[in-house]
């Protein structure tokens, strides 16, 4: 995959975003991160990017032309490569909302450009390069270069070969469409808090019918909203039952505590 990056602040991608997961994938040649300064497109002398918004008002935008160059000399650069224009991706607050069913959609692309705003906002004409409009949540940064981070992040370790374990990326909350079950490691007993008996006992249907009903517990508990909007197999819709008594019981012993 190549991932192209247009910013006003290149050198914020270049620690971060080399390290860990990213960084292997960059090493192993899973990805390829060119990271371009759009002001060097500018045709103003002084550089300038952006201007006032006609009409008035707070602020400053970014001026089209710079970024209409900076995106046309990088897909070139990806065209020679044989790859296609691909996704370019806005952050922006007006967005759809980020989530694990974008990030799984952006990994199925040969291709991705991220577009980082600064100041009060875009020209709107730059919207009319855009594939993508997408937003970290319903707050307001200071640019865009923190939420690309993240969505590019979220994307590379779901490509092939990322991850060392396979299994790892399907087994994330979300990607099951639930949060994921508790996990523990040695040693079995920590200052008295033992791991659960299910789990070192060898039988290797238990602990998955285990991991279904905890991750159906922990999605029920923190974020039902989740379980309104999955497809249950009829074993689940079982477990989630048992799960609703139980949980019922520990409130009602709690009350009359």
């Amino acid at each position: 995959m190549r991932i192209d990056v247009l910013s006003l602040f290149p050198d914020m991608f270049s620690g971060p975003m080399h390290d860990s997961i990213v960084g292997k994938a960059i090493e192993n040649g899973h990805l390829t991160m060119p990271v371009t300064n759009f002001r060097d497109y500018s045709t103003n002398k002084h550089g300038n990017v952006d201007d006032y918004p006609f009409g008035g008002g707070a602020g400053m935008l970014l001026q089209p032309q710079p970024i209409f160059d900076a995106l046309a000399a990088t897909q070139a650069q990806a065209a020679a490569e044989g790859l296609p224009k691909g996704r370019v991706i806005l952050t922006d607050p007006a967005g759809v909302t980020f989530d694990q069913h974008v990030a799984e959609t952006f990994a199925h692309e040969e291709h991705l450009t991220f577009l980082c705003g600064h100041y009060e906002g875009y020209d709107e004409r730059i919207r009319h390069l855009v594939t993508d409009e997408v937003s970290l949540g319903d707050f307001v940064l200071t640019g865009g270069e923190l939420p690309t981070m993240v969505m590019i992040d979220a994307t590379v370790r779901l490509l092939p070969g990322v991850l060392g374990n396979a299994e790892s990326a399907p087994g994330d909350s979300f990607s099951s469409g639930l949060l994921e079950y508790p996990q523990y490691t040695r040693p079995a007993d920590f200052r008295g808090m033992t791991v659960p008996d299910v789990l070192i006992s060898g039988n290797h249907q238990k602990i998955d019918e285990w991991r279904q009903k905890e991750a159906l517990r922990r999605t029920y508990l923190r974020r039902p909203d989740l379980i309104d909007h999955q497809h249950l197999t009829q074993q689940q819709k079982h477990l989630l039952a048992d799960v609703r008594i139980e949980e019922e019981e520990k409130r009602d012993q709690q009350s009359r505590s």
